[in-house]
Formats: structure tokens, sequence, C-alpha cells
């Protein structure tokens, strides 16, 4: 049996595809098929508050070739959320009707807490000690979701409109930063020790970059030298001297931006990498929603 998340983010599309797997009344999954593809709406809805012809036929082309994966695949139930630029979007509702007549694929734009929700279903806390205090940091192209847990209790979650893609296009605000370093000040002051868990496509190729071993936290001294090192390349040299992809090369060092504050004002130390994201949730989502009589 297999399940698909599609996650429409301000910089990527991606679909995942994975294997249900029942075992002993436990239910988990396998990555299939992960598919990314850099559509950047974001440059749209954050520039306009409107996603252009060009861009809105792109995304149904996408969406239309992922629902012929989906049927090849024959997955029985997915799940496909828009995010930061979708939301911002005048247009947005008139693009999910589009990408339903003409991909035949639901699509859901969800608000910033729905979105911190799914991300945090994804369980990426489940290899360390959830007796623990955790920042969940998940940076996308237009927002971050910051949630923060006690030995496993949901203290205070909230989306900021900071993001890569915003931050690039100049359309973050001196005031949000402001709120978000506020949000953070006020719930992380009553702890201490606490670790960052950080999510998204930025953080996981930094991860890689650092050269930790698999499960090892990377550290903010580590974080911030890899800060440094790739802002000292001209944007042509990340791509063709550290092998970059184009779509990664100048959003990695907003998202390092972003990071490195949220851990300074929370007084993190190292921040867990466990590889996983938005369609990790929505796929755990799904697997919550179908399987909730039989546990």
């Amino acid at each position: 049996m297999r399940y698909a998340a599609i996650d429409i983010g301000s910089n990527a599309v991606r679909l995942l595809i994975a294997e249900i797997i029942e075992n002993d009344g436990s239910i988990s999954f396998k990555k299939n098929t992960l598919i990314r593809v850099p559509l950047r709406l974001g440059d749209d809805a954050f520039l306009h508050q409107h996603i252009s012809d060009k861009k809105t036929d792109d995304l149904v082309k996408t969406m239309l070739a992922f629902r012929n994966l989906m049927d090849v695949y024959k997955v029985v139930d997915y799940m496909a959320c828009a995010t930061s630029a979708m939301r911002e979007a005048k247009n947005g509702s008139e693009v999910v009707k589009k990408v339903k007549e003409q991909a035949n694929v639901d699509l859901e734009i969800v608000h910033g807490q729905a979105e911190a929700s799914i991300i945090y279903a994804s369980h990426a806390e489940k290899n360390i000690d959830k007796n623990k205090n955790y920042l969940y940091i998940d940076v996308g192209g237009g927002s971050t979701e910051l949630s923060l847990f006690s030995s496993g209790e949901l203290i205070a979650s909230k989306s900021f409109n900071i993001g890569t893609i915003r931050i690039l296009d100049n359309q973050d605000t001196d005031e949000t930063w402001d709120a978000m370093k506020n949000f953070i000040r006020e719930h992380t002051r009553h702890f201490k020790d606490i670790s960052g868990i950080g999510t998204g496509g930025n953080i996981n190729k930094l991860y890689k970059l650092s050269d930790e071993k698999e499960k090892t936290p990377l550290s903010f001294g580590k974080l911030k030298s890899l800060y440094n090192y790739l802002d000292s390349f001209s944007l042509k040299d990340r791509i063709n001297v550290l092998g970059l992809s184009q779509d990664r090369a100048d959003v990695i060092i907003p998202a390092c931006e972003i990071y490195l504050a949220v851990m300074k004002w929370a007084g993190i130390k190292s921040i867990y990498v466990p590889s996983v994201g938005m369609v990790d949730g929505i796929i755990q989502t799904l697997i919550d929603k179908n399987f909730a009589n039989k546990r």
C-alpha cells in the first residue's frame, strides 16, 4: 500500500511516494520516490501577491506529472498542501481550482499553524531523548515554523513570515524579525539546555556539507563556520566550485542566517538534523488518519 505527499512550497514543489508498512500493530513508512521541482512560486507571491500565468501553468504541469506518477504507483491516499507563497497570493484559490480541473489534484492551502503541526507530525524527535527540551525550527522559502517542546509536551508554536525567498526578494521586515525574537525569548527563558531540531531542505544540505557523523548534532560554532565559508564564495562559485544546485546556492545563505539567529536567541548550542520535512509529516498525518481506529 502506498501513500503520497505533495508539498507546494515557496522555493520548490515536492512529491514523496511512500510504502506503508504494518508490523505487529505498528504502522511505519519507507520512502519510495522523492521528486523535487524548483518552481519558485515565492518570487511571484512575495513581490506581487499574485501567482503569474507562467508559474500557474508550470505548477499545473507539475501536478499533472505527479498525478500520473501517483496513478502508476497505485497510490491509495494522498494529501497536497500549499504553504506560504500560496497563502500570500491573492489568486491562490483560482490556482487551486485550475490544479483540480486540469490535473485532478485536490490542493489545500494550509495556514502557518497547520503547517507547523504537519511538520511536527514527522516525529523528528523519535531517535533522541524525549525528556529534554527542543525547539523545532523549520525554515522554508516563505516562512519559518517554530515549535517548543519540553518532555514531549508542546509549550508554544508559531509561524513567522521570514523565509529564504522572502529575504532574497527583500520582503522580510524588521517587525517580523523582532516578533520572532520576542516569541523565542518569551517562551524559552524558563528552560535550560534547549536543543534544536532542524527540518527543511537547506538544513539537510548544510548537515551534509558539515561532514558530521549521522545522528550527531551540528554545533552552533560549526554552523557559523560553515556559513562564513559558504558566504566567502560568490553565487557562481557556490554552483561551479562547491557543486550546489542553482536553486540551492542562493537560498542556503539566508537559511543559515535564520537558523543562526534562532539558535542564538534561544541559547541553543547544537541542532539535530533528522533529514525529515513537510512531506514526511504529511505521510504520517495520513497514517494517523487512516489507522486511528486500528490501534
